[in-house]
């Protein structure tokens, strides 16, 4: 345990030099280009989610993310407007988006990375919510060419960091890409990733409509829980032992954010204590998604109340949010061609000679990969 911690903050302190060093190019382009705020909360985000998913990379599935993820970036701005213009619209075709990213997964490794790369500003979106920001922080919000520029920031800082890391960084934490695996086809029918893709469809839309409907502007709470419950779907007991981690560790994340708003916390003390959350909860995330979900939820009270929402207040309608969002997930990932748990021997360590095998990357013995779909 001891050795997975140290090693857990080894690479927790990679991604937060990378999202960092983002931030700070965001930060320049904010003050040069007159841009708003959001512009380095979508910087901060993009990296987030870029690092764990281009820590194993080689060069061709980083020319793809070099490609893929600007383009997206700036299309989820569209999105996000288009939701704020016209909900029904906009939801349908988020929710189509998402499915997309899952039922291509059927077309092998390429496609399932490619995929990846589509989802990823999409689950930003719902990060940074233009149309559940107080309306003086609504003016200026960042443009698909802007957000598209950041994503290629995001690329190059994280790339840059590992890169680093892996030619001058500890020999025994030096990550190699990974290597190449021939497609398996399931004999379930539908395939699984059809199966995923529809359980996802229908938790997204139920999510919106309900959404809506009960927390009016505060939708993407439950949208944001619905995705994240039922995402990398190993089976019924995978999606319902998510769903409740995700709703414990917001319960304690709530906690920490009341404790936060009450000491007066504010400006760039709440700033540095939000990068401080985080880097926390990537260092003991691997242990439980129950530490993310916790920090996560403590870190977007901070930036809500940086942008002028009253956090403390918003913080029992937060929980509302997610305990309906990942009743959703639970309940499509039940009823609506369940997966069945599936045992194969699992993929080989990433890590040359690490200790944390596959951490990085690999999967469970038990876990469905996206390769059986």
């Amino acid at each position: 345990m001891t050795a997975k911690l140290i090693r857990n903050a080894y690479e927790a302190a990679l991604t937060m030099t990378a999202v960092l060093l983002c931030w700070g190019a965001a930060l320049w382009l904010e003050g040069a280009a007159g841009l708003h705020t959001d512009v380095l909360v979508l910087a901060v985000a993009l990296t987030l989610t870029l690092s764990s998913s281009q820590r194993t990379a080689d060069t061709r599935r980083r020319l793809t993310a070099l490609l893929l993820l600007p383009a997206t970036a700036g299309a989820s701005i569209l999105v996000g407007r288009l939701i704020g213009s016209h909900y029904a619209l906009g939801a349908a075709v988020y929710t189509a988006g998402m499915t997309l990213a899952i039922w291509i997964r059927r077309y092998g490794p390429a496609a399932t990375k490619a995929g990846t790369l589509i989802a990823l500003p999409l689950v930003t979106l719902l990060v940074v919510p233009g149309p559940a920001l107080p309306a003086k922080a609504q003016s200026g919000l960042v443009t698909w060419a802007w957000a598209a520029l950041i994503g290629a920031v995001a690329c190059a800082g994280v790339w840059l960091v590992q890169g680093l890391a892996d030619r001058y960084g500890p020999q025994d934490w030096r990550v190699r890409a990974a290597p190449g695996h021939r497609p398996h086809r399931s004999r379930l029918h539908p395939r699984p990733s059809t199966r995923m893709a529809l359980q996802m469809a229908a938790g997204i839309a139920a999510a919106f409509v309900l959404g809506n409907l009960l927390f009016d502007d505060h939708w993407p709470w439950v949208v944001l829980t619905a995705y994240v419950a039922a995402s990398g779907n190993r089976g019924r007991t995978d999606v319902l032992r998510k769903g409740l981690e995700r709703l414990a560790g917001a319960t304690v994340g709530t906690v920490l954010a009341a404790g936060v708003a009450a000491a007066g916390v504010t400006g760039h003390t709440a700033v540095a204590l939000m990068f401080t959350v985080l880097a926390v909860a990537l260092w003991l995330r691997p242990l439980t998604y129950a530490y993310w979900a916790a920090g996560m939820t403590c870190a977007l009270s901070l930036l809500l109340g940086y942008f002028g929402q009253d956090a403390l207040t918003l913080l029992p309608t937060r929980l509302e949010g997610i305990a309906v969002g990942a009743a959703l997930s639970v309940a499509s990932a039940w009823w609506l061609l369940p997966v069945p748990r599936t045992r194969r021997p699992a993929t080989p360590a990433l890590h040359a000679d690490g200790p944390r095998g596959g951490a990085a990357g690999g999967r469970r013995d038990g876990e469905l990969s996206p390769r059986d779909a």
